[in-house]
């Protein structure tokens, strides 16, 4: 029997099934088959980012080939767990900018893989939600400050803001008990969330505050909408960890992480549910329909 390789995957929130199911596919396109030539250790959370670094240091403990870092948050717990073991990016917002890679071309050390880097994104997300609400003048950011990257998607967002001329209003929230405060605090037209796996965890309560409060929000992970959830923009995530497994594939077969460049998504799907809008009293423009790669009734 030939070598059973073990991968340490790594994140900071429950692992939806669809992304569960396309790493797999992309271990078995290349020709490993979880339980027979590899194993896959999963180390995930409740949507805290808390237990990441225990969790980074028990994995190289129990000496994994790689450890696949599934966001930002986990991948900075990688990166400070070990300089040996090889780490697999996937998901994570700027990872330069973050301070767990060099630079994308040549990301040095012993981590590479796949990141969301363009502030653009986040200019665009703020774009649709202004097409959406035409007379948008203030929009409330809410914010997990526990997670890295928001300080860096809140940048992002700000810049955003200035250009299009819309003011912003920053509410940070630490735990699932500042929920209720934190909207009622909201005094804006519209809501934009930055990226968290704690909201994506916390993703039905979040909704059903936004639609409490009457309030348009844009997200961008789709289980947001697909929990009720207005609107989504944002990587094709599943794309995403299927392509990750190519990294994998490249080292265990011996390429060095420093020596492969660290990749961006070129697939993004815009999401809207309409069942929502209609209980918002919103109609959404047609223009904004005819773009959308799903519409859920």
């Amino acid at each position: 029997m030939g070598k059973v390789y073990r991968i340490g995957f790594l994140r900071a929130s429950p692992l939806p099934k669809d992304l569960a199911e396309a790493f797999q596919q992309g271990l078995r396109e290349l020709g490993y088959v979880d339980g027979q030539n590899v194993v896959v250790d999963y180390r995930l959370t409740d949507g805290s980012v808390d237990q990441l670094p225990q969790l980074a240091e028990d994995l190289v403990r129990s000496k994994v080939d790689v450890i696949l870092a599934s966001g930002g948050a986990a991948a900075v717990a990688a990166e400070k767990a070990t300089t040996s073991v090889p780490i697999v990016l996937v998901g994570v917002y700027d990872p330069v900018e973050l301070g767990v890679t060099a630079s994308l071309s040549h990301p040095g050390a012993n981590i590479t893989g796949l990141a969301v880097v363009s502030a653009d994104l986040f200019g665009k997300r703020l774009e649709l939600l202004r097409e959406l609400v035409p007379k948008l003048r203030r929009v409330a950011v809410i914010s997990d400050p526990a997670n890295p990257p928001n300080r860096l998607q809140l940048n992002a967002v700000e810049v955003a803001a200035r250009a299009l001329g819309v003011q912003l209003q920053l509410v940070s929230v630490r735990s699932s008990n500042d929920f209720d405060s934190a909207f009622k605090a909201v005094r804006a037209d519209a809501l934009f969330q930055l990226d968290s796996p704690f909201f994506t965890t916390q993703r039905i309560r979040l909704v059903e505050l936004a639609m409490r409060s009457r309030l348009p929000a844009i997200y961008g992970y789709r289980e947001m909408v697909d929990a009720g959830g207005l609107m989504s923009y944002g990587a094709r995530y599943p794309d995403l960890y299927r392509r990750a497994a190519t990294y994998v594939d490249k080292i265990l077969k011996g390429a060095k992480p420093a020596d492969l460049p660290v990749e961006q998504p070129t697939k993004f799907e815009l999401v809207i549910n309409l069942k929502t809008a209609k209980a918002l009293g919103l109609t959404i423009p047609p223009s904004l329909l005819a773009r959308a790669d799903e519409v859920i009734q």
